[in-house]
């Protein structure tokens, strides 16, 4: 049974903006800031109206998608201060998996009623490093994007699972080429201030975050109806005005080509070893008050945070989530390795003490099945075997 979710009348000084969306209108920039920034005594208040409009989309479930992490390659021409996942060639760890490296670890994931490939991979890194270069000549590839293709291509050509590309900056040629061999992709936006930018900020030395070119890359798979995944990533030096923006960008996308599928809120954790390694995290409050207007700013999308970089990781559900993203019984989070994804039994626990059912989906969302299927070929195919008849996966749940 599904969680009963009312918001009543009140004198706080939150109502004028939740008056808002209760009156169904799209929620203000000055608004969405105001809510950010509101105090602990009225936090209830808004998460209570978050939890109302995801209750209003998506009623009684909560849904993740269970998959394997292919980290194709780590060599990176970005040096963004928060990762740990990139490599310049000849560090430990430096890796390019090679196609039987990927359907190894695929046909175990298969095994385990896996339906999700995550592709995660640096950004061109054959234009810094020659020795990228030569590993993609060897293989027989001109370009990192010719390498994924052909691995996705593999992947449905292989096995029974989907590729979920995110392959970075694409041209439109790019987007085409990739939407053939996946049913959807994802670029993270993380945030609209270009002055992370400059130098000592999180993306000094990173030319491929601008958020101009991102919004670019995003816009153009709208302009081609892929379904897309994108979010924003808290406490990289961003304001709390800043986080409005970039999730009025998102809307803003959306509102003109219907295709963002989903929108992940990522908190920043720190490293040791990494330039950001002494900033502070954000504070459980920053989850929960931008997860709350990440859904009131756009209360027909799906919201997602990961499960594994909160604690306790169930507050999340509080705030008007209705997904968990891709959970794997197998393979690690390389982007956040030292912190484990939670067992699925575990998360399904945890998330029905709550009042929710959970569900297991594909990457590309029930509601954006037609965008798929209604092509002809192998993507399809895929698609079609892989759900059932809600559109949600059809193996392990």
């Amino acid at each position: 049974m599904s969680p009963v979710v009312e918001t009543k009348p009140s004198s706080s000084p939150l109502a004028p903006c939740l008056a808002e969306v209760q009156r169904g209108s799209a929620l203000s920039r000055a608004a969405a800031c105001r809510l950010l920034g509101c105090g602990d005594e009225v936090l209830p208040e808004l998460l209570s109206a978050a939890r109302a409009a995801k209750e209003r989309f998506k009623p009684g479930v909560i849904t993740y998608s269970r998959k394997v992490f292919i980290p194709l390659t780590n060599l990176c021409r970005d040096y963004c201060g928060y990762c740990i996942f990139r490599r310049d060639p000849g560090d430990p760890g430096a890796h390019t998996m090679t196609p039987d490296e990927v359907l190894e670890v695929v046909r175990s994931g298969e095994k385990l009623g896996c339906t999700e490939v995550l592709f995660s991979l640096g950004d061109k890194p054959e234009l810094l490093f020659p020795e990228m270069r030569e590993t993609l000549r060897r293989l027989g590839y001109n370009s990192t994007l010719h390498y994924l293709e052909a691995a996705c291509d593999l992947v449905l050509r292989e096995t029974t699972l989907l590729p979920h590309p995110n392959p970075g900056l694409m041209s439109a040629e790019w987007v085409r080429r990739l939407a053939a061999v996946s049913p959807s992709m994802g670029l993270m936006l993380e945030s609209t201030n270009a002055n992370l930018l400059s130098s000592g900020a999180a993306h000094d030395n990173a030319p491929d975050k601008l958020p101009a070119k991102r919004l670019r890359t995003i816009e153009e798979a709208g302009k081609q109806g892929v379904p897309f995944t994108t979010g924003l990533l808290l406490g990289i030096g961003e304001t709390r005005e800043d986080r409005v923006d970039t999730l009025l960008a998102i809307r803003d996308l959306h509102q003109r080509y219907g295709h963002i599928q989903e929108v992940i809120v990522q908190n920043f954790r720190v490293k040791p070893g990494i330039p950001m390694q002494d900033w502070p995290e954000p504070t459980r409050g920053d989850m929960l008050r931008t997860i709350a207007v990440a859904r009131l700013l756009l209360p027909r999308v799906n919201i997602q945070a990961p499960p594994n970089l909160s604690a306790p990781y169930d507050d999340l559900l509080e705030a008007g989530i209705n997904d968990w993203g891709g959970v794997s019984p197998l393979t690690p989070d390389f982007i956040n390795p030292e912190k484990p994804w939670p067992q699925i039994d575990q998360l399904r626990l945890r998330t029905e003490a709550k009042g929710y059912k959970l569900g297991a989906r594909l990457p590309v969302y029930p509601e954006f099945l037609p965008r798929i299927l209604n092509r002809p070929g192998l993507l399809a195919d895929r698609v079609r075997d892989a759900s059932d008849a809600q559109g949600y996966a059809r193996r392990a749940a």
